[in-house]
């Protein structure tokens, strides 16, 4: 069988986070390992509610096939979202409905890499965007963030070297260092890009979900001839009904729609006429706000707690929003070291492995806090940290 198989195929791996997933499902783990929404804030209710009024008034038109580009009252909700709250003005013409935004990516890659592309990756990246550029063979280029956004010497250095077709970012609450670029990096970022033949993708799921500071300039804004938007409602409403959007220039957005048409056809109709009806019906800035109101408390119960029983030598980001923490081990100390003996003792999280596109030696986790209340918070890094420090004082462990 194994020869049947493509070769675009053979070298991508299983989702690492996906098989920790059905590990962190059973009943006496404690999962901080998970990039998922917290299902106990899903508006159930209204999602009841309004599908019973879409198939009541328009059940059989919504059970039909739909436009490929997606129903056009979510889009043009979508393009007054954008002017409401980032001042940007994007035509509905070049919206894309997506079924999540990695079908976004799926597509992307689809439309953009052939084998062998470089493309541009922050180190660490997301793991979802590493997987979907891979089935497509890209040839990555990683270039590190730290606290306030990509390494702008390693950028400049990394274009000198290729000319990336694609520069992939999450600059706001990044997963899964939970990092946002500053407004001066973003300015950096696309003073070094602009110019170049160089699309920068801007995947933006978490930029409502901000706890502190204030937002920076959008990229669409800086750099508005090289710049593509995703966007998704999987993390301000839920998941479930997978839906996305790409924001893109109209030439791209007429090649997207022809791979969207070879790939699905449109995405389903009958989600995205309730996820519409819920957005006219209720509102999702009081929806976010609660959203927002417990994902904070949860990281600073996170945070206080790793003050409390990690070891001083540990660093840890301090995330203005999103749903991630970002820890850093001190040598000789690595993750999958802290994740065997943790598994023993009930807790998980993600190594940092799947999130660098090049193998080495591993000293980072990312610890998720938006689906464990603070009281399983307080007890899973006290549990944690005692695994750490017992590793750092077991010399025989490394």
């Amino acid at each position: 069988m194994d020869q049947l198989f493509a070769d675009r195929i053979q070298d991508v791996p299983r989702s690492f986070i996906r098989e920790i997933l059905n590990l962190a499902l059973q009943d006496d783990i404690i999962s901080f390992a998970g990039g998922l929404p917290n299902r106990l804030l899903f508006p159930v209710e209204e999602i009841r509610e309004v599908t019973n009024q879409v198939l009541s008034e328009s059940g059989a038109e919504v059970l039909q096939y739909g436009s490929s580009e997606g129903d056009i009252g979510l889009r043009e909700w979508i393009s007054r979202r954008y002017l409401e709250k980032q001042g940007l003005e994007i035509p509905v013409e070049r919206i894309l409905i997506t079924s999540g935004s990695q079908q976004g990516l799926d597509l992307l890659g689809k439309v953009l890499i052939n084998a062998g592309d470089p493309v541009l990756i922050e180190s660490p990246g997301y793991l979802g965007a590493i997987q979907a550029f891979s089935v497509y063979r890209a040839n990555f280029h990683p270039v590190e963030v730290n606290q306030q956004g990509m390494d702008i010497a390693q950028l400049k250095q990394t274009l000198q070297v290729c000319q990336p077709k694609l520069a992939y970012t999450v600059s706001n609450f990044q997963n899964p260092s939970g990092i946002s670029y500053s407004e001066e990096n973003k300015r950096a970022v696309a003073s070094a890009l602009k110019g170049q033949k160089t699309l920068l993708i801007d995947d933006d799921p978490y930029g409502e979900l901000r706890f502190s500071g204030k937002p920076t300039t959008p990229f669409w804004k800086l750099l508005p001839n090289q710049t593509v938007m995703l966007g998704s409602f999987s993390k301000v409403v839920v998941p479930g009904l997978r839906l996305g959007w790409i924001v893109a220039p109209q030439s791209l957005i007429d090649k997207l729609l022809i791979a969207k048409q070879a790939s699905d056809l449109h995405t389903s109709l009958l989600p995205q006429r309730m996820m519409h009806r819920y957005l006219t019906e209720y509102s999702l800035d009081q929806h976010i706000a609660s959203i927002i109101e417990q994902y904070g408390r949860q990281r600073d119960a996170m945070l206080k707690a790793i003050e409390r029983y990690f070891p001083k030598q540990i660093n840890v980001t301090r995330p203005d929003g999103g749903m991630f923490l970002w820890a850093t081990l001190p040598a000789p100390l690595t993750a999958k070291a802290v994740f065997d003996l943790a598994v023993k003792e009930g807790v998980v999280f993600v190594p940092g492995d799947p999130f660098y596109t090049s193998p080495h030696t591993v000293r980072t986790l990312r610890l998720n806090f938006s689906c464990v209340d603070e009281a399983t918070i307080e007890t899973g890094i006290r549990l944690l940290g005692g695994v750490i420090k017992r590793l750092l004082d077991d010399d025989t462990a490394f």
